[in-house]
């Protein structure tokens, strides 16, 4: 009797039974060989592109006004964050030119610290950058890396994360931005060393050193834990922009105690009078962030330092509406892929506003308020024959009111 040649299943046992010159394969076998094939073009792919080599030197860099300039039209305010962060990055992607030189005097990396409260932009900031100059990003929360060995993710699996944006091309990873989030919660738990182990503090603060300093690393592609069978790939740091940001909450107590420690004699009243109390970031500085809980030699590394100043009401008000791509826009143009023209009074815009700012939300607040309001009218209209459709600050505050205060505070 005919059976496949594969399982060995019979002509009854099967549903499909398909001959050759002098073997049969079923329906099932069939699946799977398509699969297996389907696999291993895509692991060749992997290797191919990896294999291949990337010219850094065709990456577009624009001068730092002109980085600046693209950075308005995504991110409001943070003046001086746009233009020390423009900066930096030109001199980082610069410095890569240079090495093909060989010249004696060797550039240092521009490792970045953003210090600002949630909801600023940082994260924004980094992913801009990176859309600008079309390379390799990817975000990491520092609060799941721990020491190896222990629960959690190696500080290595931030690289794994780089290379699969740059589809496993070795050299075009080596290029990429490391935006590094949530920066302060790897402080230590105290300011003095710890005599016992701090594996998610200080112990990942002392294993990021060797990769924002520029090293080769070892790197499992897959990512996960490091185990024997696993092949690594070699990644060399050196070129690698790392962004590291963090809300550094309390951070400003410690800025206030180091003004007020310098302000001695009879002058000390007039000195302090020219201090915004309101905005103490400004005055950020390493040993404050030293004080905080980074050890020394991180600070070392990440020797560029700017903050992100608290969003006031006109900072929120032209997020809503001037960005390129600003939430009332992508409203906008979410409806007008059903047909509908929507619209919005300014009165709604500026109740919008008052919420967030009442709310103490940021900017990422304005999003979860404008789908409360939006969330019936997105669910309703496309299946209407409505063309035409407005918010008013009545139904904005209707909308509100149906909904829990609370669940907006918790966002």
């Amino acid at each position: 009797m005919d059976k496949c040649s594969f399982c060995g299943r019979t002509k009854d046992q099967v549903n499909l039974l398909i001959s050759g010159v002098s073997a049969f394969i079923c329906e099932e076998c069939t699946e799977r060989a398509y699969d297996i094939v389907n696999e291993e073009g895509i692991n060749n792919l992997k290797k191919e592109k990896s294999k291949e080599k990337f010219d850094y030197t065709k990456i577009k860099l624009l001068k730092p006004r002109k980085i600046k300039q693209f950075l308005d039209q995504f991110v409001i305010g943070q003046e001086d964050a746009k233009k020390i962060l423009s900066v930096a990055v030109y001199n980082h992607y610069k410095r890569l030119s240079q090495e093909v030189k060989k010249d004696d005097v060797e550039i240092e990396k521009s490792n970045i610290v953003l210090v600002g409260e949630t909801g600023t932009g940082k994260t924004l900031l980094a992913k801009t950058i990176a859309k600008l100059l079309k390379v390799p990003f990817t975000i990491v929360d520092a609060t799941v890396l721990t020491e190896a060995g222990y629960v959690g993710e190696d500080i290595e699996s931030l690289l794994t994360r780089l290379l699969q944006a740059a589809d496993f091309n070795k050299e075009k990873a080596e290029t990429g931005i490391v935006f590094i989030d949530e920066l302060d919660k790897i402080a230590r738990k105290g300011d003095n060393p710890s005599i016992t182990r701090d594996v998610s503090g200080e112990g990942v603060q002392q294993g990021l050193l060797k990769l924002l300093e520029g090293s080769i690393v070892n790197v499992p592609p897959k990512g996960g834990r490091k185990h024997p069978e696993q092949d690594l790939i070699p990644i060399d740091t050196s070129n690698i922009l790392f962004i590291c940001g963090g809300a550094f909450d309390g951070i400003n107590k410690k800025i206030a105690k180091r003004l007020n420690t310098q302000l001695v004699g009879f002058d000390r009243q007039i000195k302090s009078q020219n201090v915004e109390k309101d905005n103490m970031l400004q005055y950020v500085a390493p040993q404050d962030l030293k004080s905080f809980g980074l050890i020394p030699e991180i600070i070392g590394r990440l020797p560029i330092l700017t903050y992100l100043n608290p969003l006031d009401r006109a900072a929120l008000r032209e997020i809503l509406t001037e960005p390129k791509n600003s939430l009332i826009k992508q409203y906008i143009k979410l409806f007008k892929m059903d047909d509908i023209e929507l619209s919005f009074d300014e009165d709604a815009l500026e109740y919008v506003v008052d919420r967030a700012l009442e709310f103490k939300l940021g900017a990422r607040g304005l999003r979860s308020i404008c789908e409360t309001i939006m969330i019936d009218a997105m669910y309703d209209l496309p299946s209407k024959r409505t063309k035409f459709f407005k918010v008013t600050l009545e139904y904005s505050q209707d909308k509100l009111k149906t909904t829990d205060s609370r669940k907006l505070r918790a966002v």
